[in-house]
């Protein structure tokens, strides 16, 4: 997603504290993402001074497959999620990400070209950092590329964690360390997720995720609260079920 390509009808604000979340807040994008959390302060003015503000509808594709990265792209509000499409147009989605969560991945890379889509769930804002403002800042900052590596073994530790998750066979075994994992990301109580992203993200037919929500609704490890919402009641049930 180049930034001089941006979607057309989106809203774009340079530089820092236009209509933004954080900065009401006395805080800042970075102070609110892993990735940047442990940067010193110089570090941190250096890239909000050159970031860029975007707002995006619902629905809206910001990123597609084979597109080039350029920019850390941060979700300030909503959420938003990556997937993959098939030749026939079945999404499959990898992942959804919310507020103060980041992609960032492939940026160093020779080859930096997204492997992905990636469109809003909700309504969205984003914090674009460019790649050249942030290997100026490594190399202004020699010391912050250990964070960056601790990074990138916490990101592994997630994949790997999702590579075992997709490969438990039973069903419901599979559903139950799913909703704990997304249950452990989220920044709220609840898990904000229509049946189709839940089933596309773990590989089962949405009548499959269907009847085991019913189940685990039943048995009381959660509940339904809305139309894609729901709320997990006993995690340690849910564990007992993906341990089983």
């Amino acid at each position: 997603m180049a930034e001089d390509n941006i979607p057309k009808g989106e809203r774009v604000c340079a530089g820092v504290g236009h209509d933004c979340a954080f900065s009401r807040a006395g805080s800042s994008c970075m102070d609110n993402i892993r990735l940047f959390a442990g940067l010193p302060p110089s570090a941190k003015r250096e890239l909000l001074a050159r970031a860029r503000h975007t707002a995006h509808a619902s629905g809206d594709i910001i990123v597609h497959e084979g597109d080039p990265i350029e920019s850390i792209i941060v979700v300030r509000t909503g959420r938003i999620k990556t997937y993959r499409s098939t030749s026939d147009g079945e999404q499959h989605v990898l992942d959804v990400l919310h507020d103060g969560q980041a992609l960032w991945h492939g940026l160093f890379l020779d080859n930096r070209t997204y492997g992905y889509s990636v469109s809003c769930l909700t309504p969205v804002r984003l914090c674009l950092i460019h790649r050249a403002d942030v290997e100026q800042m490594l190399a202004n900052h020699p010391d912050v590329a250990m964070g960056l590596i601790r990074m990138v073994c916490t990101e592994l530790d997630r994949a790997e964690e999702r590579i075992m998750m997709l490969s438990i066979r039973d069903p419901r075994r599979r559903l139950a360390e799913y909703l704990l994992t997304r249950d452990r990301s989220c920044t709220g109580p609840e898990i904000h997720l229509k049946l189709d992203d839940i089933a596309s993200s773990v590989g089962l037919r949405p009548e499959t995720v269907s009847r085991n929500i019913a189940r685990f609704d039943r048995e009381g490890l959660v509940r339904r609260t809305g139309r894609g919402r729901l709320l997990v009641l006993d995690r340690e049930g849910l564990a007992r079920v993906s341990e089983s």
